[in-house]
């Protein structure tokens, strides 16, 4: 189950480990947005590093999701915060966290840096659709192999 107390209390210091890194918050890198599909964004960052959250180093996966339909790269390197619809990230969490999601934990946040929910109320947090048919896991179990990364072969390691 994701969601949980647990998992909007970890997502909180995740958070505030990515805005001491200048992948949140408001003093962000920027990079040159590119072309990007649903569910995350049409135009997207996306940077790979590692944190530290609560005393573990892990491999850190965050995209900045931007639109709406048919926003241009230059209107999203004009004005990045008018266009920041949602920021999703993949932090690999201890080896025991949940070896069937190669440790993943998911966390969808709203540009504020509150937690955005689904439908029926729940942050989306922790183990973010295992077990569904559709959600973070359920999308990315799909991303060939068993990274469960889209977008590089890149093997990621950790500080």
């Amino acid at each position: 189950m994701a969601g949980t107390e647990e998992d909007q209390s970890y997502a909180a210091d995740l958070w505030a480990q990515m805005a001491d890194l200048g992948l949140a918050g408001d003093t962000v890198i920027r990079s040159f947005p590119y072309e990007g599909v649903e569910p995350h964004g049409l135009m997207l960052e996306t940077f790979y590093t590692s944190a530290m959250v609560r005393g573990h180093s892990g491999a850190l996966v965050v995209k900045r999701n931007y639109g709406p339909e048919g926003v241009t790269s230059d209107e999203v390197l004009s004005d990045p915060d008018e266009h920041l619809g949602s920021i999703t990230v993949m932090f690999q969490r201890e080896d025991s966290y949940d070896p069937e999601t190669n440790n993943w934990f998911w966390a969808k946040y709203l540009p504020d840096g509150t937690l955005d929910q689904n439908p029926a109320g729940m942050a989306l947090a922790g183990l973010v659709g295992k077990g569904a048919d559709a959600g973070c896991i359920a999308c990315h179990q799909g991303a060939g192999g068993e990274d469960f990364l889209f977008t590089t072969d890149a093997r990621l390691t950790v500080d």
